[in-house]
């Protein structure tokens, strides 16, 4: 028997049976399964080119342009960190391929003691949390799929800037009860920097891969929606983004850098405040031109909710106002700031027209138009992010601007339509080795 198999040249291939068996039997079984770690689809690292997104080749070179189609689902790591509501991630991730997309925005914190939270207390990470972000990017990762992670939430949902002001409260460094001071106090500055740095520098405990070395994370984004109470903030949130993106580039060159801006022009942009959607908009703080500006923010994010920032408004002039704010933005971003223009929320209700349409589909394809418009013309308007896509069994997420796919089906097949029309300006050479069908063929 021992000279059949040395004759044959079958020690080396029991030799790698064996290695494998013991790497699962070591394995986390509440992991990834053991097979999806054996390979994963390359991928190149995203970059701009002046005002557009491009993919980088395996060999450092750049490819075509790439203009996005894409989704939120805020919820992956939440649903990810017990091995029983995994397939709904997993299935989330597949979905938005299957329709096309090609990135995800979620969320990358939970901050507090809750039984979900990732940063427990400042520097105090929840391990299985963390390998619950481990399994999205490997996921996401699999389905093709690239993704933008949120480090802070502006908002007190999971923790958020209020969290970290009651963190520094409760170590008895003398604050104020100001959320602006999570902009200013050099305490809370560095429990953010400590934050980042454990994310950024993190090694995924299935892949093995580095999180900046991770071609399947698209971008970092410092904060969802970031806001000051007082408007007179507004130099400490300039100054706070300018840190902020400096301290990522200075852990991660190979990932861009975005805000996570609403869009609403400040004080200072004087000629662009009647795009706003109120005279409230300009009180926030934040200034889409001066914040985007910045010099290590590598493209511009914007936000668009025509239902609720104009809630008495009829449906014909919330048309008219999101077609003037995609146009004003996208004009930014080729004349004033040359970068792309990343349209990362788009949300809107799923209320029913007097003509039967569903008032989203009427919105949302007025943002697909003006992509796909910008795309052909080669201009700043990269891409759009629909708010948000649900999975089944996920109805604790949902809110009114949810939905999943499949309940509304000309929704899905706007969606889908805008994926296939804008492929036509990118296909990544090594697509057809990602582990899902091409959505647009056939």
């Amino acid at each position: 028997m021992d000279r059949q198999w040395r004759d044959r040249g079958l020690y080396p291939l029991l030799g790698i049976l064996l290695l494998l068996s013991l790497l699962y039997l070591n394995s986390d079984k509440d992991s990834v399964s053991f097979s999806g770690l054996l390979w994963q689809p390359k991928m190149g690292f995203v970059s701009t080119n002046s005002t557009h997104f491009t993919i980088l080749d395996d060999g450092g070179g750049q490819s075509k342009f790439f203009y996005i189609n894409g989704w939120n689902s805020y919820w992956l790591m939440q649903e990810s960190v017990w091995s029983s509501s995994r397939p709904k991630v997993s299935e989330m991730l597949k979905k938005g391929a299957q329709m096309g997309m090609s990135v995800c925005r979620t969320w990358a914190f939970s901050d507090g003691s809750g039984p979900n939270g990732l940063q427990l207390s400042p520097g105090v990470f929840n391990e299985r949390v963390f390998r619950g972000l481990d399994y999205v990017i490997v996921q996401a990762r699999k389905n093709g799929v690239r993704l933008i992670l949120s480090l802070v939430n502006n908002l007190n949902a999971f923790g958020g800037k209020t969290q970290y002001v009651r963190w520094a409260q409760e170590a008895g460094i003398n604050i104020s009860s100001a959320d602006d001071s999570f902009f200013s106090h050099p305490v809370i500055r560095g429990y953010y920097k400590d934050y980042v740095k454990a994310v950024v520098t993190r090694k995924n405990s299935l892949s093995g891969v580095r999180y900046f070395e991770e071609p399947a994370i698209f971008a970092w984004e410092l904060m969802n929606e970031p806001r000051c109470a007082s408007s007179s903030s507004a130099p400490v949130l300039q100054a706070w983004i300018a840190e902020m993106a400096s301290f990522i580039k200075s852990l991660d060159r190979r990932h861009l850098v975005t805000v996570g801006l609403e869009g609403f022009y400040g004080l200072n942009s004087t000629t662009k405040l009647e795009a706003n959607p109120g005279e409230w908009a300009a009180s926030l703080g934040s200034d889409f031109i001066q914040n985007s500006a910045i010099e290590n923010i590598d493209f511009a994010s914007v936000h668009a909710y025509p239902d609720s920032w104009i809630p008495h408004a009829d449906l014909e002039a919330k048309a008219n106002y999101l077609s003037r704010w995609i146009d004003s933005h996208i004009s930014d971003g080729e004349t004033l700031l040359h970068k792309p223009v990343l349209f990362t929320e788009v949300g809107s209700t799923w209320h029913v027209s007097k003509k039967g349409v569903f008032d989203r589909d009427v919105l949302l394809k007025i943002v697909y138009d003006k992509i796909y418009d910008s795309a052909k013309k080669g201009q700043a308007g990269a891409g759009a992010l629909v708010w948000q896509l649900l999975a089944e069994g996920v109805e604790d997420y949902i809110d009114q601007f949810s939905l999943v796919p499949s309940d509304y089906p000309s929704t899905y097949k706007l969606i889908k339509e805008q994926s296939c029309r804008l492929e036509r300006f990118f296909k990544e050479e090594n697509q057809s080795k990602i582990d899902h069908e091409d959505p647009c063929l056939g």
